[in-house]
């Protein structure tokens, strides 16, 4: 095979994959440069040390022109793929939410300091989103999501994930929403089931879809659909909305008016799995739903198995989505310099006083620690 001279000039296709361990191999390396490849997606075993990662999407990101989309979900809390060396520990959002309860004002602050600190971390390692914020409501019985989640009421909801989004913004990140409509309600895990909310419409419009409605909605990059069956809301169907154009295209695109991009949840995941056929079927259904990026995750030979079947068109609407994703640009590359960048460091202070929180600490001094940091952005 005579091999490629990087970058490849192609414009970026809908699939998103991921890549095995620390470094790129040979196999990947083509794989990632097939025009139906549009992204990538990093786990924990894809990071070793700040070094080593910044190396890895930076080969990642000199494969083509314009560059793969690389993402992460790194939420905090027990959902944070990257944890030591060069990133900080963060909160689970439920905590955001419990702050709320006490100190509005300050919970938003903390919000704000929480998407800035994450957001600054990953755009200086050569990542260009993260798939945060979680938008579903704590119902406190859900296997999936649980302190994922900011808190029960959609208006503290919209309002603490308003602040994380635009701590992420001040650092020039994108954020992902998820899972739309919502996937608080049920406490079937949809990596492992197929969760069926039994609620109807409007009980959803009402309470889960509510950060969707009040504000936030045009301020995020993407939205990701849940792997939930909501029968009574969308009656005479029994796929997940991920397959649903009722979801995707009627009520996030038409009736919400969301111009972003739509990702799939992984495509591999059980509730994808178990409704939708093997792997070119759920690419498929995904498709024609409305996902403009359809992930699939942890299995290479399933991509293989796609990639050589044949996947759907992509229309010229969701190339010029997929395309209009900016690389990031580098912000304090240096680790050294970002250590010392005022901003950031009055974020981290923030941060670690709502870690504190986390912890048990006296709220107190809590109080007095949160109050003593500055905004991000001054």
């Amino acid at each position: 095979m005579r091999p490629h001279t990087f970058p490849v000039e192609m414009p970026r296709g809908a699939l998103m994959i991921d890549v095995a361990g620390l470094t790129v191999t040979d196999e990947e390396r083509e794989r990632l440069c097939d025009p139906r490849v549009g992204g990538v997606i990093l786990f924990a075993r894809n990071y070793s040390d700040s070094a080593q990662l910044r190396a890895l999407t930076g080969e990642i990101r000199a494969l083509r022109n314009p560059a793969l989309i690389i993402a992460v979900d790194h939420e905090g809390g027990r959902v944070q793929r990257f944890r030591t060396d060069g990133f900080t520990r963060l909160p689970a959002m439920r905590t955001l939410g419990n702050l709320w309860m006490r100190d509005e004002a300050e919970a938003l602050a903390a919000a704000r300091a929480v998407g800035f600190v994450l957001a600054a971390e990953l755009v200086a390692h050569g990542i260009d989103l993260s798939f945060t914020p979680v938008l579903d409501l704590d119902y406190e019985k859900s296997r999936a999501i649980g302190s994922r989640a900011f808190h029960r009421d959609p208006a503290i909801v919209t309002s603490l994930a308003l602040s994380l989004v635009e701590g992420m913004a001040d650092v020039g990140m994108g954020a992902v929403g998820k899972h739309f409509p919502g996937h608080g309600y049920v406490e079937a895990d949809s990596h492992h089931d197929i969760p069926i909310d039994e609620r109807s419409f409007d009980s959803l419009w009402d309470a889960d879809m509510g950060p969707y409605r009040q504000g936030l909605l045009q301020k995020l990059a993407g939205v990701m659909p849940a792997h939930v069956v909501y029968p009574n809301a969308e009656p005479g169907r029994a796929g997940p909305a991920g397959f649903s154009s009722f979801w995707l295209k009627e009520v996030l695109r038409e009736r919400l008016g969301f111009e972003g991009i739509i990702f799939s949840d992984d495509l591999n995941m059980a509730g994808a799995t178990l409704v939708a056929g093997d792997v070119v079927e759920r690419v498929t259904a995904a498709a024609r739903a409305g996902c403009d990026m359809w992930l699939v995750c942890n299995r290479p030979d399933l991509v293989a198995e796609l990639l050589s079947r044949g996947m759907p068109e992509i229309d010229d609407a969701t190339r010029a989505r997929l395309n209009a994703v900016p690389a990031p640009r580098p912000w304090l590359d240096d680790a050294f310099a970002l250590a010392q960048h005022p901003p950031y460091v009055q974020a981290r202070e923030k941060v670690s006083a709502v870690l504190a929180t986390e912890e048990g600490a006296d709220h107190s001094a809590v109080a007095a620690a949160l109050s003593g940091a500055t905004r991000p952005n001054g």
